[in-house]
């Protein structure tokens, strides 16, 4: 039997042009040879579709566009991911499941299991999990079909009290098959091929797994589908960051081969700088693609932050489709603006200049009255970062653009940012990026040319807001900060243990209070792409008011 692996990048709802797209991938498929084309998980309305699934019309439609495909699977059989109506009165009214569809018509219908509601995950919310397993049979071979989380539950600290798997190898199916939504993080593929190599050693049959590829806002899917033999060896794996189409033969004596050899050159890149910097250019790519955007815009500032992000910009969407603007003040440094006009030329963005300092000497004259004898402080800072969010913003209502927000995690992480102002745009960029790993992606951005000039990854890192401005004056260095940050956001360290580990106990206290402090600005900041395992938004519930470590 040969098999089609069809990597997709789908729209959450565009259920025509998605079924266009499967439908193209059928005809390739087809072309090839294939007996079987597999889909990923939810396909047929992309993932993660959230509370689109309460809408009647919603699952309606995904049904009216799955059958849809039914009359092209005549001569060819396919897998398809879908949600559909639960029959019961008990339970939740959906189920997350595949169709199988061949000579014409639906063949087997197959519901999710294991139902995850961690990190970004939510589906009990939605779904009914499956309680009945048994194997389906394409093209004379028995098939045991799981969706995503149904093969996770292998780990040494199981999460769920079963395991799909158990009950269908009982049935002695020649084939496992995983149709998955399973999303990027910069560890995340080493450890997704863990999981499954443990399935097939311990099952003892020939896996083929398919994953969505592309962002759906803030979660971005790296694809790396993959055909695994049964003694564990990748056979043949798919793109990275971008579509593809990957066939495989399930032979008589129950090997797995490659029909072709895989281009090596579409691997997962094996360094974590290179694999965020994918996963970012994608993220901006798919944001802007799947809204109908154009155009973007951001501050430049002469930091490193607003360089990086104008760098992954013009790589998404191209140098013409990117503006910057400089907005200096009174307290800018003569490099600021002559660093930020290098690297404008090194790569090519359109760019204006428009000074602050008139409109920042205006409001205080405005608040002078109510400000009278009191010290130039934080007020008088933010109130020019909202200047600059206000300008970037006038331009982005003029002109189209999508206003980038390019704030780090480490500065999201402790508040060191202003609402309205810097913390301002349509998506976050570097976000999910700590300040130590945002220098990284500077010099993997000048790999082979410099793009960013040396003067701005070597300055010292301020906000420029008042007179000689660092940030070290608010905050600990970056190489103190951030590993302390990351054992307590990605890791869940206690203060306890973070001190043992050799840490300051009052630089520990400090950094997590302003951690748990800023909560709230966090709630009122754009969608973060997100690159690590714990980014800041929907993987990362906290509440407001609390008094923990605060």
């Amino acid at each position: 039997m040969r098999i089609a692996l069809a990597q997709l990048d789908v729209v959450i709802g565009d259920f025509e042009k998605n079924v266009a797209r499967m439908r193209e991938y059928l005809e390739r498929a087809k072309a090839a040879g294939a007996d079987l084309v597999v889909f990923p998980e939810l396909a047929i309305c992309g993932y993660p579709p959230r509370d689109f699934l309460e809408f009647r019309d919603f699952i309606e439609r995904g049904h009216a566009a799955a059958m849809q495909l039914v009359g092209d699977c005549t001569d060819l059989a396919a897998i398809i991911g879908l949600p559909t109506v639960n029959p019961k009165a008990e339970g939740k009214n959906l189920f997350n499941s595949a169709w199988v569809i061949q000579d014409g018509k639906v063949t087997a219908t197959v519901h999710k299991a294991l139902l995850p509601t961690y990190d970004i995950f939510d589906e009990y919310r939605y779904f009914e999990p499956a309680r009945e397993f048994q194997t389906v049979t394409v093209a004379g071979k028995k098939i045991a079909l799981t969706i995503c989380e149904d093969l996770w539950n292998v780990e040494d600290d199981p999460m769920y009290v079963s395991c799909p798997m158990d009950a269908l190898i009982r049935e002695k199916p020649d084939l496992m098959v995983n149709i998955a939504a399973s999303p990027f993080s910069y560890d995340h593929a080493e450890q997704r091929k863990a999981i499954l190599l443990r399935n097939v050693k311990q099952y003892g049959i020939p896996l083929v797994y398919v994953n969505h590829v592309g962002a759906q806002t803030e979660i971005i899917f790296d694809g790396g589908s993959l055909a695994m033999d049964r003694t564990g060896t990748i056979v043949s794996e798919a793109a990275y960051f971008e579509e593809d189409l990957l066939l495989v033969s399930l032979e008589n004596d129950g090997q797995l081969t490659a029909t072709k050899a895989t281009d090596i050159t579409r691997s997962a890149p094996k360094e974590k700088i290179e694999r965020i910097y994918r996963a970012l250019v994608l993220g901006i790519r798919d944001y802007f693609r799947k809204q109908g955007f154009r155009t973007a815009t951001l501050g430049l500032s002469g930091g490193i932050d607003s360089a990086v992000v104008t760098c992954l910009a013009a790589d998404a969407l191209g140098p013409e489709n990117v503006k910057v603007l400089l907005m200096p003040s009174g307290f800018s440094s003569e490099g600021s603006v002559t660093d930020s006009l290098e690297l404008i030329r090194a790569n090519g963005v359109n760019h204006e200049t428009i000074p602050i300092q008139s409109i920042f000497d205006a409001y205080l004259a405005a608040l002078q009255p109510a400000f009278s004898g009191l010290p130039f402080n934080v007020a008088e800072e933010n109130i020019q970062a909202r200047i600059r969010g206000g300008l970037l913003m006038a331009q982005s209502n003029k002109f189209g653009s999508i206003l980038l927000n390019t704030s780090n995690k480490s500065e999201i992480a402790v508040g060191y940012g202003t609402l309205y102002g810097d913390l301002c745009g349509g998506i976050s960029v570097i976000g999910d990026v700590y300040k130590t790993d945002v220098f990284k992606l500077a010099r993997f951005l000048n790999r082979d040319q410099v793009r960013i000039p040396e003067a701005i990854i070597n300055k010292p890192p301020s906000a420029e807001l008042r007179p000689n401005q660092k940030d070290s004056d608010s905050l600990p260095e970056y190489d103190i900060l951030d590993p302390i940050l990351f054992q307590y956001i990605e890791k869940r360290m206690s203060p306890s243990a973070l001190v043992e580990m050799g840490n300051d106990p009052a630089l520990v206290a400090r950094i997590l209070k302003l951690v748990n402090t800023n909560e709230y600005k966090r709630y009122q900041t754009p969608p973060i792409l997100r690159v690590s395992p714990k980014a800041f938004g929907m993987g990362r519930r906290l509440p407001i008011v609390g008094k923990y470590l605060s």
